[in-house]
């Protein structure tokens, strides 16, 4: 599967083809961008409200204040759904400093933003879901403002890379001694005595979406989260590891540099939060993950 036919680029649908960004715009100049991932799941918007506040915080932090309303961008998220016929996949947005013809870091007082959007479809439950992925550990090197969801992924690009040529899938990044996040999710960690734990929020890591409608969930049935930063070597001896975002929903990870992570397969505790998810966004378990019954 790939990028959707159509596209919305600067103010009009159309081909992916046909679409075209000036080389003078400042998300490609200096990744001086916001961008978005919402999932479609049943061709419905999932945790969309939770999406377009975390954009608009983003915005406001990198200075680019006249961007289109969140009722405009919903419309616009829905006319790319129903363009492309999309019933399972995401959609994601990215939101520049625009163009105006020069490179210049201060750029002009104002900034008129350029906006980009495409769908994709993907089975957000399947194989990857039901099995578990492999991770590695990689050194955390981003810039500090990482609970800004900006454009700025070579650091993650390059841990992707690298767990790649490991034979794995995923990156968990970690410095002074603590995990930060995974390459681009949220990760929660069980550990042995069956206590959950997920980085409270911070400049440190993104406030994922995901990452806040489990907690409401996991908040209904009693099961004890801990907030904090987990040390690596927690991370090692975990009893299970699983990451959440929008891309993914809730996956595990059954290896960690190449040993398994407790006894090699989804655990207990993942296999209930991603019950929990699915039946959140509508998810028929029978159907689609027959698995957790």
């Amino acid at each position: 599967m790939g990028p959707s036919d159509w596209v919305y680029i600067n103010g009009r649908l159309c081909r992916a083809e046909d679409a075209a960004i000036s080389p003078f715009d400042r998300g490609f100049l200096f990744a001086h961008a916001a961008y978005e991932v919402t999932a479609v799941f049943g061709g419905q918007l999932i945790d969309f409200e939770g999406h377009v506040a975390r954009l608009q915080r983003t915005l406001t932090g990198i200075d680019i204040l006249n961007a289109p309303d969140n009722e405009t961008l919903e419309m616009l998220h829905r006319e790319i759904v129903r363009r492309n016929e999309l019933t399972e996949g995401f959609i994601y947005l990215q939101l520049t400093g625009g163009a105006y013809g020069a490179r210049d870091f201060a750029g002009p007082e104002t900034l008129k933003p350029g906006l980009f959007m495409f769908c994709e479809a993907r089975q957000l439950i399947g194989d990857k879901a039901r099995d578990g992925v492999h991770a590695i550990l990689v050194e955390d090197q981003r810039w500090k403002r990482r609970d800004y969801k900006t454009t700025q992924l070579l650091s993650q690009a390059l841990a992707y890379r690298e767990a790649q040529r490991s034979g794995a899938t995923s990156a968990i990044l970690h410095e002074d001694g603590h995990v930060t996040e995974a390459a681009s999710a949220t990760l929660w960690v069980v550990t042995p005595d069956g206590k959950l734990i997920t980085r409270n929020l911070g400049h440190q890591i993104l406030p994922g979406i995901t990452r806040q409608a489990v907690l409401d969930r996991l908040s209904e049935t009693g099961l004890e989260v801990e907030e904090r930063a987990a040390s690596v070597e927690e991370v090692r001896e975990a009893a299970e590891i699983f990451t959440t975002a929008a891309t993914s929903l809730v996956l595990p990870i059954i290896t960690l540099d190449g040993k398994p992570v407790g006894e090699g397969g989804p655990g207990r505790v993942t296999r209930r939060v991603q019950g929990l998810y699915y039946r959140a966004i509508g998810a028929d378990i029978g159907t689609r993950a027959p698995w957790l019954i």
